[in-house]
């Protein structure tokens, strides 16, 4: 029993970052990028992977020495872990491609003060397992990812007529240039909330019914 407690547990550490503490669509944290760098799939994966493996570190590492670290210092201290991978994934998106590292800009050394990771290390890594905090960086991590991702399909699609730089939409296509400026950004982010607070607004009405049906 306390094994299957304990997967279940870790099971959930990962899963909540997915879909129910979602960075993007339920927290809303981390607009900057967000809104910044979806307007290609391209620039929302890589900064989703970026941001993803600064979490992935940083959380084990906090995890780590979160009995070492000193009370008084320790935002100060997760701030410097978080740079060091910060600046390990600025020089590598800098050696694998310039243009890359040029069209996110700004954003990745920003990464530093991304609320989500700051908030994972204070929040969970220091008080809990290294094993759990990876899982809970990597859950936060990928569901940033998907949520980047969600934004820039959506934007490449209408504002170039491409995906992931391969042309989709035929000749013809009338782009809509709105979708390459912040604009599209908070309008494909306006829609996807609607969407996604909508089905779940459904699914808890259809549980209420049920419950209240198996009162009766």
């Amino acid at each position: 029993m306390e094994t299957k407690n304990k997967t279940i547990r870790y099971s959930d550490d990962f899963i909540k970052g997915l879909w129910r503490e979602n960075p993007v669509f339920v927290q809303v944290l981390g607009m900057c990028p967000t809104l910044a760098v979806t307007n290609s799939a391209v620039n929302a994966l890589a900064m989703g992977l970026a941001t993803l493996f600064v979490l992935i570190m940083s959380n084990t590492i906090v995890s780590l020495l979160r009995n070492i670290i000193p009370q008084q210092v320790r935002i100060a201290c997760y701030i410097l872990i978080i740079a060091t991978f910060v600046t390990v994934v600025d020089l590598f998106l800098q050696a694998i491609s310039l243009p890359l590292h040029q069209a996110l800009g700004a954003f990745v050394p920003l990464i530093v003060v991304n609320c989500i990771i700051l908030s994972r290390a204070e929040a969970f890594a220091s008080k809990n397992t290294v094993s759990r905090s990876f899982l809970d960086g990597a859950g936060m991590g990928l569901g940033f990812t998907l949520g980047l991702l969600s934004l820039g399909i959506i934007r490449e699609i209408l504002g170039s007529g491409t995906l992931f730089g391969l042309m989709l939409m035929p000749e013809n296509f009338e782009k809509w240039t709105i979708m390459l400026l912040p604009g599209g950004g908070f309008f494909t982010l306006g829609l996807w909330l609607l969407f996604i607070n909508y089905y779940k607004k459904k699914n808890l009405n259809s549980v209420k019914n049920t419950q209240q049906e198996a009162r009766s």
